[in-house]
């Protein structure tokens, strides 16, 4: 395997070209397709798991002989979950004549991002944004292979009403795409169950201290917390809360499904609960992937095997359709499935959505999380 290291300049991180030697020798040359995520900032952990499942499945198909008889070529955008720095990778990703880009992580990044793509003749498949505008305001396209946050939050909702609704509750975001969109949907779930949180409000992502809201969640004696965010802050707020003798229970969304979060919580994480699909890791149709990432020593958490599927379901368009030509990949994607994927069998509707998301309970405990 020949590696090679190229800088696009800008916000972008040293994109990996991983081709094998024979079709970098061709005169077509290999088939560019990407993942862009927060390779650095403060959600790295996630940028993190979308490069190593990008990095796998490129590494799987050409060693079975590429698509459509070239190699592929990997190319890593970094945005820092910012959506100009998204608008920026997008653009040079494009430049660059990416057939597919595997990304990005956060909704606000990959719903600017999309525009871009769509203009620029660009198919994305995000393996991790949850905010219903990335498709339903979408262009022909968008696509991903995880749920939605209104799928998400009625689930969440709907528990909390039924396990919690004798505490006094709280709702908070990062008024991000992603983080606002989720507690919002949380709330109308929770609301429709007849039950009322007692606060909702908003914090600032990428602070060290809140004692501020902790303060706040203290004086409303508050047993519930539900974040719409990150880990990051969610595990902070969280910790600062149990050392002021806060005793609530923290729940949160799929942006916790990463070990980094018990990094920040210790002890204080323990009984966190969060929503996320059914564990990808033990399905059978991922085992043998599982396998060869656990040879090189990696967990394929989160959504290592959300993006692995993103590139496997367009290597299958692609070799269906006979070439590359992203609008009739995005038709057959709409209409040929079922895909056969890491993940199971996956079906898109006209928009790009999954037809059978499957959100579930985890719990934390003695720091790893496993399904309820």
């Amino acid at each position: 395997m020949m590696q090679r290291r190229t800088i696009l300049g800008g916000a972008l991180a040293a994109p990996v070209l991983l081709a094998g030697r024979g079709a970098l020798a061709q005169g077509s040359g290999p088939i560019r397709i990407a993942t862009a995520g927060p390779m650095t900032g403060q959600y790295a952990a996630f940028g993190g798991q979308m490069r190593e499942g990008a990095q796998q499945a490129v590494t799987d198909l050409n060693a079975a002989g590429g698509v459509l008889g070239r190699q592929l070529a990997l190319e890593i955008g970094d945005d820092a979950c910012d959506p100009r720095q998204a608008v920026s990778v997008a653009n040079q990703l494009a430049s660059r004549q990416v057939a597919l880009v595997a990304g990005h992580f956060c909704s606000g990044s990959s719903i600017p991002a999309s525009k871009v793509y769509g203009d620029e003749g660009v198919l994305q498949i995000s393996p991790a944004s949850t905010n219903p505008a990335y498709t339903d305001a979408g262009g022909w396209n968008t696509f991903r292979v995880c749920g939605r946050d209104d799928q998400q939050g009625l689930v969440a909702g709907r528990y909390i009403a039924q396990n919690m609704r004798d505490r006094r509750i709280a709702i908070l975001h990062d008024n991000t795409a992603y983080g606002r969109g989720l507690a919002e949907e949380t709330k109308k779930s929770l609301n429709a169950a007849g039950v009322q949180e007692t606060l909702f409000s908003a914090y600032t992502p990428g602070e060290r201290d809140y004692s501020a809201i902790v303060s706040r969640l203290q004086q409303a004696q508050i047993g519930v917390l539900y974040v719409g965010g990150y880990h990051t802050e969610s595990g902070l707020i969280l910790r600062q809360a149990k050392e002021v003798g806060l005793n609530l229970t923290l729940i949160g969304g799929d942006a916790l499904v990463t070990n980094e979060f018990w990094q920040i919580t210790g002890a204080a994480g323990e009984g966190t609960l969060m929503t996320f699909s059914s564990d990808p890791r033990k399905r059978p149709t991922a085992a043998q992937v599982v396998q060869r990432f656990r040879a090189r020593n990696v967990d394929p958490e989160g959504y290592v095997l959300y993006t692995y599927a993103a590139m496997q379901i367009w290597a299958a368009a692609a070799t269906r359709a006979g070439g590359t030509d992203p609008r009739r990949i995005a038709a057959l994607l709409k209409s040929g499935g079922p895909w056969a994927s890491v993940l199971g069998d996956i079906n898109f509707d006209q928009k790009g959505d999954v037809t059978v998301p499957d959100y579930v309970f985890y719990v934390w405990r003695n720091g790893s999380y496993a399904e309820m």
